[in-house]
């Protein structure tokens, strides 16, 4: 007979890799990160921003994202910059003024370029 401990097991869920998920073109789903205390925190996301990095000649990805989850210490509506590091699979929030400041600056230019195209 069949042992049925093994048929009335839970069937895992595929983890989804936020990391994979951010860098998915095609990705319309918000993303789920998680606080210190493991409580699920949901992000919409709003852009990845490749950033050269003059000394190395290397890029860093950040993106941008709004938490739908309260989070404190930020406004509702206001954006939330990571740093995405593919290697490790680290995703970590900038608090760095001068690195956020880049990023919104380099995004604004992509969001100009981006409206000017639509103009033509």
């Amino acid at each position: 007979m069949k042992d049925l401990r093994d048929e009335l097991k839970p069937k895992k869920m595929k983890a989804v890799d936020p990391i994979e998920q951010i860098l998915d073109e095609n990705n319309t789903d918000n993303v789920i990160l998680y606080d210190p205390e493991k409580k699920p925190i949901e992000f919409e996301q709003v852009a990845v921003i490749p950033v050269d990095d003059d000394k190395t000649a290397n890029q860093t990805l950040y993106t941008i994202m709004i938490p739908i989850t309260p989070m404190q210490g930020v406004s509702e509506g206001e954006g939330v910059v990571f740093k995405i590091d593919e290697i490790t699979r680290d995703i970590e929030v900038v608090n760095d003024e001068k690195v956020i400041d880049k990023v919104l600056e380099i995004y604004q230019k992509l969001i100009e370029e981006g409206s000017g195209n639509d103009e033509g």
